[in-house]
């Protein structure tokens, strides 16, 4: 029987193994709080099960991703989303020989800071936040890992690594705020990083088209006018010849994600060997990303995404579920707000400790949809006694 995998076994794997432009734990700048090293866990695998473990991640099986959950059992959560993005980037990462533990801690984190009802609740608390700080999910993401978990009784939040931490604030649309700035000043971001951030974009793209069609929002005669699926569509029909209205759709959907996977990796490796890219310094020192997909792929993405806001994001089946959830949450707000001592224990005795207007913001943020429904009945609607 061999014996168990160490530590040092791992990393000495890694220095082995991976591409020299690789994130290399051995090279993190480590946690915020110090940590005994564990004994056969690298630092970017104890990242990813902390998130995997994490209360945050587990509500995001019941928020939003485009359409409420009601509209269908078969729809995409943030849950199957992240896992759906995590799949893709690891595949994207081995064939590029970057850290797959590190790519998939950014991975799984990246949409921890979603607030029910998609980016309606998003818009939702960033108005009601304007005058407060502001709300971006990303900064609240940042926010629940360094603050708002409590698993540990020696440290507030997970006590992530710099680099998953860092990997977050590059999706942040306020890059100039002190908690994300912090993070920014080392230049592009690490590779895995960008290998996911590219990752979620073909796989939000790809696969609300395929909820769309699920849910009757469209139909395949819409879809003729979009070049990127009628090309995909091309492609199915030359390769398969048993193709049925029963396995059309998420054959095509299964196509569009290869084609555009074996795109961004072709590109990627292009992009690699003319800035002669040979270590993360190389990396953090390009003049710009280095895993992106190729002008084609951008070209068609870009009519894709028009008819996406056009014909899903604008639907008014969509608009009408994406205006009942602000209300409520907008409603919830100004009533805990104006009334805190209607919070939770544990978010009154914070709300009395520092601003009652972010902890409204923390709890409200941190809801599920069917929560935040529930939550909303039981402030306005209360249900009498029998």
């Amino acid at each position: 029987m061999s014996s168990p995998v160490t530590l040092s076994d791992w990393l000495d794997r890694e220095d082995e193994l991976l591409a020299p432009y690789a994130m290399r734990t051995r090279a993190s700048k480590g946690r915020r709080h110090d940590e005994p090293a564990h004994g056969f866990r690298t630092l970017f695998q104890r990242d990813r099960d902390r998130v995997v473990h994490s209360t945050a991640f587990r509500r995001l099986m019941n928020k939003t991703q485009v359409f409420v959950t009601q509209a269908s059992d078969h729809n995409r959560t943030r849950l199957t989303h992240t896992l759906e993005v995590a799949q893709i980037s690891r595949t994207i990462a081995r064939q590029l020989g970057l850290n797959e533990d590190l790519t998939e801690a950014i991975a799984l984190m990246h949409d921890l800071g979603h607030p029910p009802f998609g980016h309606a609740g998003e818009r939702a608390l960033a108005e009601c936040m304007a005058d407060h700080g502001g709300f971006e999910h990303n900064r609240h993401g940042l926010r629940i890992v360094e603050e708002l978990e409590y698993r540990y009784p020696d440290f507030p939040g997970l006590n992530l690594t710099w680099e998953v931490l860092e990997a977050q604030a590059f999706h942040s649309k306020t890059p100039e705020a002190p908690d994300v700035a912090r993070y920014r000043g080392a230049g592009q971001p690490l590779l895995e990083a960008q290998v996911v951030d590219a990752a979620d974009s073909l796989a939000y793209d790809t696969h609300d088209i395929d909820d769309a069609l699920s849910v009757g929002l469209i139909t395949f005669a819409d879809l003729e006018a979009v070049p990127f699926w009628a090309h995909a569509l091309q492609r199915v029909r030359a390769k398969h010849r048993n193709l049925t209205p029963l396995n059309i759709q998420v054959t095509v959907v299964r196509a569009l994600v290869d084609w555009q996977v074996t795109d961004l990796l072709d590109n990627t490796v292009r992009a690699l060997r003319r800035h002669n890219i040979a270590s993360t310094d190389d990396v953090r020192n390009c003049p710009e990303l280095i895993a992106q997909p190729g002008p084609e792929i951008v070209a068609l993405k870009s009519e894709l995404e028009r008819f996406l806001h056009e014909r899903v994001y604008r639907h008014y089946r969509v608009v009408r579920m994406v205006r009942k959830g602000q209300r409520m949450l907008k409603q919830m707000f100004d009533e805990l707000v104006a009334h805190p001592d209607m919070l939770p224990a544990r978010y009154l005795e914070r709300a009395r400790q520092s601003s009652t207007h972010r902890t409204v913001c923390d709890y409200l943020a941190g809801m599920t949809d069917r929560f935040a429904q529930e939550e909303y009945i039981s402030l306005f609607h209360p249900t009498p006694a029998p």
